[in-house]
């Protein structure tokens, strides 16, 4: 059956491979470049903690090749969902060639097993090589700018992207062996797959543990980083120090905790303050805002959590997949 499976496989094993080596090679290339740029940045620094100008811009040097390799990461599962999972038994189921197996003395269970285990454990370490290659590759970069909890970056590096291709492989497959027709099963699997990765980061995870409250004060350098400030109090884009990923800002507030949006002083500082002076004028307020956060110290529990969330549904996945074609399957 081994033999068998790799014999069907082969043509999207071997385009696999070779999309794979390629993007290997470049991530060990641009890997060497990051690290080297990074450890001559530091070299050329008379103090580490005097580095942050030469820092930054390294990081934003390759900022825009390394997020589009985790954007490309962030795909791959999906692509082995669709075009390895959803086809594996729908494209037999289609053509009636699963009957002639099966009178071969070799069980459905066999059949399945082989398929699944031999096609989703490549897939599988497939999505492990790269990740791997990419976690490694940025990490410099990822150190400057810490922000390990960025969804691009939290599901794009480490372990997490093992449990997305698991899950989407066995959506894939089980998907096929239900709808039974090869196109519409590859449609749904990236429907569900892409729906799942944009409501576990926003509803989900979030909730793996609870959220930690903590008051920020709003300075003149922090106010001039922000990526929007309202007209009403209202911002975004509140980084406080430690790399934490902030899930909740609230609005301007001032030292008793009253948002300050409706005041005098602050439409007196959004109407007549130039974007210069703004920083300044709404910081002599001594304003904060309060953020609910996830420490970057819960990271990696983060990343096991989830991993272990989409490792068990891919496990729900197979256990159905394995109780329909032996039920009811003929």
């Amino acid at each position: 059956m081994i033999w068998l499976t790799w014999r069907q496989f082969r043509s999207q094993a071997l385009i696999g491979l070779g999309a794979l080596l390629l993007l290997a090679v470049y991530l060990v290339h641009l890997g060497l470049r990051i690290h080297g740029d990074y450890h001559d940045a530091l070299a050329h620094c008379p103090v580490r903690l005097g580095c942050g100008g030469q820092l930054a811009t390294f990081a934003d040097h390759y900022r825009l090749p390394v997020d589009l390799l985790g954007y490309l990461l962030l795909v791959v599962p999906g692509v082995i969902g669709v075009f390895w999972g959803a086809p594996l038994i729908a494209r037999e189921l289609e053509a009636g060639t699963h009957r002639l197996v099966w009178n071969q003395s070799v069980t459905r269970s066999r059949w399945l097993a082989a398929k699944l285990g031999l096609v989703g454990l490549a897939g599988v370490a497939a999505t492990g090589l790269l990740s791997l290659l990419l976690t490694w590759a940025a990490a410099p970069v990822g150190t400057v700018l810490n922000n390990r909890f960025s969804p691009v970056l939290f599901d794009s590096r480490d372990i997490a992207p093992l449990g997305y291709a698991a899950f989407a492989f066995a959506l894939g497959a089980a998907l096929g062996l239900f709808v039974r027709r090869t196109v519409p099963a590859m449609g749904a699997t990236l429907v569900v797959f892409a729906v799942l990765q944009v409501v576990v980061p926003t509803v989900v995870r979030p909730q793996y543990q609870a959220p930690v409250r903590t008051s920020v004060p709003l300075t003149a350098q922090l106010i001039s980083g922000l990526t929007m400030i309202g007209a009403y109090g209202d911002i975004e884009g509140v980084h406080p120090s430690g790399g934490p990923w902030v899930v909740r800002t609230s609005a301007v507030l001032d030292s008793a905790g009253r948002p300050v949006g409706h005041t005098a002083w602050y439409q007196r500082c959004m109407n007549d303050a130039s974007m210069a002076e703004l920083p300044t004028c709404l910081a002599d307020g001594h304003v904060h805002v309060d953020v609910s956060e996830q420490p970057a110290d819960r990271f990696w529990t983060f990343q096991w959590l989830e991993t272990a969330l989409f490792t068990a549904l891919a496990a729900l996945l197979t256990a159905a997949t394995f109780h329909r074609i032996r039920a009811r399957l003929s």
